[in-house]
């Protein structure tokens, strides 16, 4: 009963009741009659006696006094779920400290099957999956993949039908991969379909998801205070801008644009050709040129101006120049050098740590919100939102990328500020980077070979009332040839040292093929790996294996080769601080 692994089962075929075998070994969990749904309560036991009969393995969940979750039944069952809306923020808060309040996995499990079929089933994985990850008896939970659960938010809508055609029909052992097109959105008359590969990219989505369920909004201040939250809100976004640029430089595009002017049209269409199958319901497309509106949408309680965005944008600019910030009770923070980018990555992302959400606001979602509703801001052709609505499928549409490059100005101009590092802080005694190279078998040092691969993904868990069995589809993703880093250290002291190993890589030339001036560059440094290590006195040699890092894996290189990466050590003439 205590085994964790069983509550992994509660998150398989989302829509298909509790009682109804789950996994490999077609595990059942025998619940009480009072924990049916009202569709299944009336049949009572013979309902779960039926499929219980047919497994060996049976889960008797235990009957508890389960806290009320009417509010939580505001989001219907066949709704989409979006982490942005104030609404569904809050609901989602709700039942992750339900989950964190249990006192046993025993609890737990006999109070996620009572949730499970009622509520809905996006917001029911999302705090379920929060609450195992930060609850301690739970934490080392391997939590499946979110597209095997909802494959809706990663594959076009035209899989689905060829899916349960092979499930019905093709046994077994003789099902093939469905191949996932790579052009399946747009073709190459739009300028920013050259980077779908990128954006639509099957792990650079997931990583966008699972980052929210380790830093979520809510549920409580004893997993949303985290340490140095805020300032790891702006360092993850920043690397994704710096990582989306070095695409677009070898597809020859210029940096991406950041969306600064709330009145102005936004150019780029997107048709993510994605349906929901929680809403039965497709996600909008947005159209070139569409400006942002007042969203005012009763369905979703919400009501806000696009003049709050600005007003929200200028508060928080006159803070970072005034270096200073007002809570709620009116007393003044300053943003030092030490702690200010973590307050205003609070402020910014606005969640619960946030010193004052009525002044600074809710500037980063509410972009998302405005964005997302752009197609039907006052619901009167009941849409719903658009990928950008949803961290699963935000980093799909190329505007993400422009309203993450607009938050990361703001960032920019609270570091701009600060005081320069003194050579002392950044000063290693004694110990000196001689040479960094990189080396891959078969090419000359200093070389990454890139190229396309196709991976398969079993899908049968996010497929409801499909014939058992894997459900493979097939995509097509950039890989890499394994690479170790050769590095030699010099430990002038007469003990060894214990120092970090940071290994950052950039573009060697801007778009216009110019070097850079580090002012510009520095920004598009992105962190392939970090490690610690004990230096011994004298010269020192490390070989290092890279990790499977999604930042190099993804790196493609340009068709005239024009633009290399320069690694540190082209740098230290520059700027010897960076080697430390």
């Amino acid at each position: 009963m205590s085994d964790v692994k069983n509550l992994l089962l509660l998150l398989e075929h989302p829509q298909e009741p509790v009682f109804v075998p789950k996994g490999s070994k077609g595990t059942v969990f025998d619940v009480p009659s009072e924990y049916l749904s009202d569709k299944y309560r009336p049949l009572g036991q013979a309902v779960t006696s039926r499929f219980g009969a047919s497994t060996g393995e049976v889960i008797r969940v235990k009957k508890i006094s389960t806290p009320p979750i009417d509010d939580i039944l505001e989001l219907k069952r066949d709704e989409n779920f979006s982490l942005f809306l104030p609404k569904h923020r809050q609901l989602a808060g709700r039942l992750t400290e339900i989950f964190m309040r249990m006192h046993t996995v025993d609890d737990l499990i006999s109070m996620a099957c009572y949730a499970r079929d009622r509520v809905n089933p996006y917001l029911f994985n999302y705090s379920f999956s929060v609450a195992l990850l930060h609850r301690e008896d739970t934490k080392h939970a391997d939590l499946p993949s979110f597209a095997r659960l909802f494959p809706d938010k990663y594959v076009d809508s035209k899989f689905f039908t060829k899916a349960r055609e092979e499930a019905k029909l093709v046994p077994v052992g003789s099902r093939v991969p469905l191949k996932i097109p790579m052009d399946f959105t747009a073709t190459e008359k739009e300028e920013e379909h050259r980077l779908a590969y990128f954006r639509e990219d099957l792990g650079a989505n997931l990583h966008h998801w699972h980052w929210h369920l380790v830093y979520p909004l809510s549920g409580g201040k004893q997993i949303v205070a985290k340490n140095r939250r805020g300032e790891l809100f702006y360092y993850m976004h920043q690397q994704l801008i710096a990582r989306y640029n070095f695409e677009r430089f070898c597809n020859k595009l210029n940096r991406v644009e950041r969306l600064k002017d709330f009145d102005e049209p936004i150019k780029e269409a997107y048709f993510p050709k994605l349906d929901s199958v929680v809403a039965s319901r497709s996600y909008p497309a947005r159209v070139a040129n569409m400006k942002l509106q007042t969203v005012d949408r009763v369905v979703d309680q919400i009501r806000q101006d696009v003049n709050d965005l600005k007003m929200w944008s200028n508060n928080i600019i006159n803070a970072i120049h005034n270096r200073t910030v007002n809570n709620e009770n009116g007393q003044t923070i300053e943003l030092t050098e030490n702690q200010g980018i973590d307050i205003l990555g609070n402020i910014v992302e606005s969640s619960e740590l946030s010193p004052h959400r009525t002044y600074y606001g809710d500037l980063h979602n509410m972009g998302h919100v405005f964005i997302s509703f752009i197609h039907d801001p006052d619901h009167r052709h009941l849409e719903n939102f658009g990928v950008m609505g949803d961290v699963a499928t935000a980093m799909r549409d190329p505007v993400f990328y422009r309203w993450h490059a607009y938050i990361d100005d703001i960032f920019q101009q609270h570091k701009n500020t600060l005081p320069r590092y003194s050579e002392s802080r950044l000063n290693y005694p004694g110990i000196t980077v001689s040479s960094v190279e990189v080396q891959s078998k078969g090419v000359p040092s200093n070389m990454f070979n890139t190229f396309w691969q196709e991976s398969d993904v079993d899908l049968s868990r996010g497929m409801d009332f499909t014939e058992p069995g894997p459900i493979f589809v097939r995509f097509t993703h950039l890989q890499h040839q394994p690479f170790t880093y050769n590095i030699i250290v010099e430990n002038d002291n007469p003990a060894p040292k214990m120092g970090t190993c940071r290994i950052f890589l950039a573009p060697k030339f801007d778009e216009r093929r110019r070097e850079w001036l580090f002012r510009d560059q520095k920004l598009m440094f992105i962190e392939l790996d970090k490690f610690t290590v004990t230096q011994p006195s004298g010269i020192w040699t490390a070989t290092v294996p890279t990790k499977d890092n999604l930042w190099i894996s993804s790196i493609s290189v340009d068709a005239d080769g024009q633009n290399t990466y320069s690694f540190l050590k082209e740098l230290r003439k520059e700027c010897p601080a960076t080697c430390s």
